[in-house]
């Protein structure tokens, strides 16, 4: 058998491949106008390597919507199963990369590598960090698929996150994610070695591919409880909203809800919407308790955690 040494560098768009007139004012740029085979190009480490490159899309990630994962699920699928692809890049928006990244970690068999990537400054910026990012993503998606390490993680600024925990946690700064008090799995060194930290990667959720493959997903949608929520934007959520099938409150501290808004939410939960709770905080989460009238989705963010409901709600007989 051939040894498996092709990566194929799937595009969304994203930041990444956005562009400005001025360089000296990067942040007025548009998302989302370079093409994958032209960051590809930008990025001279990457020409001996063996690529393939495919646009799924070309979106702001804060526009991230079903249809994207779908298209996205399809081409996993056929490039994952080739047996001379190593592994797969995406290149992403870093505002929903949290939600697509553990989308992918929960649908993923674990058995090559799919590593996401992004950038916080445009490609026309002095100081891009996209084409590092990208390099340095090829380079993890190589390594990976030698070490026998498969999964979704996400690559920036040196750090490999696990797709189960990433999460951004600056607005603006390059180094911008984490993993949420979870620790990087490996880092890149100085002259572009993979350095692993953790011997073995997180386990991947293993629901499969076609979990994401119906036209409209269940209605699920987050509220945040804070000073003086009362419950009525949950309750003219439902009001218009009568396809609603859950959601997943953003609480203060470890998992706790304002009295109204917990009062509103039961109502709702005795109606048969499905009421899951995350935290607005933004490490550690809620730990699942004994008596929880509301179940906790541990160690994720409240973008994540909705991510996971939509699934459930979708069932097990479509996945």
């Amino acid at each position: 058998m051939v040894k498996a040494r092709q990566v194929v560098v799937l595009g969304t768009g994203g930041t990444i491949a956005g562009t400005g007139t001025d360089p000296q004012q990067a942040w007025r740029y548009q998302a989302a106008q370079l093409s994958v085979e032209q960051l590809v190009q930008a990025v001279p480490e990457l020409a001996g390597v063996s690529l393939r490159c495919e646009q799924v899309a070309q979106v702001d990630s804060k526009d991230m919507a079903w249809p994207v994962w779908r298209n996205l699920a399809q081409a996993l699928a056929l490039e994952l199963a080739r047996d001379e692809v190593a592994g797969v890049v995406i290149t992403h928006g870093t505002d929903t990369l949290e939600e697509t990244a553990y989308l992918l970690h929960l649908l993923s068999d674990g058995a090559k590598p799919i590593v996401l990537t992004a950038a916080m400054r445009p490609a026309t910026a002095p100081d891009a960090d996209g084409p590092r990012n990208l390099r340095d993503a090829v380079k993890v998606a190589l390594w990976a698929s030698e070490q026998g390490r498969g999964g979704v993680v996400a690559v920036m600024a040196s750090h490999v996150w696990s797709g189960a925990h990433v999460r951004k946690m600056h607005s603006h700064v390059i180094d911008a994610f984490d993993g949420g008090g979870a620790l990087p799995l490996a880092t890149l060194l100085p002259d572009g070695d993979v350095l692993a930290l953790v011997e073995a990667w997180p386990d991947s959720g293993r629901l499969g591919w076609g979990c994401v493959q119906v036209p409209v997903p269940p209605r699920v949608e987050v509220v945040t409880s804070h000073a003086d929520a009362d419950g009525v934007m949950v309750r003219a959520l439902w009001a218009a909203a009568p396809d609603l099938k859950g959601v997943v409150v953003a609480c203060t501290g470890h998992g706790t809800i304002n009295a109204p808004l917990e009062r509103a939410l039961q109502e709702m939960q005795q109606a048969g919407v499905t009421v899951w709770r995350s935290s607005r905080v933004a490490r550690g989460g809620v730990q699942p308790r004994e008596g929880d009238e509301f179940p906790a989705v541990e160690g994720v963010t409240a973008a994540q955690a909705r991510v996971a409901l939509v699934l459930h709600e979708l069932g097990a007989r479509l996945c």
